[in-house]
């Protein structure tokens, strides 16, 4: 008696239960990458008054750095105007430049 012993072409794959193709390679699968709504556009805020600290605190690291527009989806108006708006701050030492790290 033999045993045939084959390999099919394509088999499920463990993990996603995609199929593998003859080389075993995964075939390459796109991400639906989701778009970021600016915040502030969508609060229908005109201008950042640097005088609330509170709120620009969030677009500050704890470190003192500004976050990018990638980080934080805002537009580049916006963006722009919260730059603004922290550097007065740190001006007037209501925010701080950088924090102390031990």
């Amino acid at each position: 008696m033999t045993e045939e012993t084959s390999k099919p072409e394509s088999t499920p794959s463990p993990t996603t239960g995609s199929t593998v193709g003859p080389k075993g390679k995964r075939p390459f699968k796109r991400r639906e990458i989701r778009r970021k709504v600016c915040r502030l556009c969508a609060d229908k805020i005109d201008s950042i008054d640097y005088k609330n600290t509170q709120y620009l605190r969030n677009f500050v690291m704890e470190s003192g750095k500004i976050l990018s527009r990638r980080i934080t989806g805002t537009c580049a108006k916006h963006q722009r105007q919260i730059c603004t708006a922290v550097k007065r701050d740190r001006n007037l030492a209501l925010l701080p430049y950088t924090t102390r790290v031990k």
